[in-house]
């Protein structure tokens, strides 16, 4: 094939071949469970309720009020009887299979979710300890308020210490301590 396409039927050298043990054919268990699924939601809609009841009154109708020699089913209705017997008996096992398989969903998504709320977890601890890691390491760091505060006491240290050597540069360059005008 051109296209690169296969049938679903068509034989693959790259995969075994399926071989079943004893007489019972093989089947697509995926496939039948899809089908199962599709069944039971429509069996367990509004749309078959409705059709289903739109099918039993025209059975009893017809049956009631057709000619005695034309009726398929006479009063008790055991041939409906046996139609809903028969619908319930395959309606029950594939909802089952639904069920089941949308339990299988459900554990799957449940340890998916579970993985990852540990996951979370996991991160929120990380972070929780980076933070305070980062708060212990502020702690030992100077704000912006002290530094200015040591940079004044600094600059007015400074400033008092240029004053006194003014004051004795004065003093020394006047022999006889007044102020000589310049």
């Amino acid at each position: 094939m051109a296209s690169g396409r296969r049938r679903s039927g068509e034989m693959r050298l790259d995969q075994p071949i399926e071989s079943t043990r004893g007489i019972r054919p093989a089947y697509d268990s995926e496939r039948f469970g899809r089908l199962s699924e599709r069944v039971a939601r429509y069996i367990g809609s509004w749309a078959f309720i409705a059709w289903m009841s739109v099918v039993i009154i025209a059975w009893l109708s017809f049956n009631i009020f057709a000619p005695e020699q034309v009726r398929p089913d006479t009063y008790p209705f055991i041939f409906l009887t046996l139609l809903l017997s028969l619908q319930a008996s395959y309606a029950a096992p594939l909802i089952l299979l639904a069920q089941n398989r949308q339990t299988d969903r459900d554990r799957v998504q449940y340890q998916e979710d579970r993985a990852r709320n540990e996951r979370m977890l996991a991160d929120s601890d990380y972070l929780a300890r980076e933070v305070a890691s980062l708060r212990s390491s502020l702690g030992d760091m100077a704000t912006r308020d002290f530094v200015r505060s040591e940079l004044r006491e600094t600059l007015e240290q400074v400033l008092e210490r240029l004053d006194g050597i003014e004051g004795r540069l004065a003093q020394d360059s006047d022999p006889d301590g007044g102020s000589t005008p310049r």
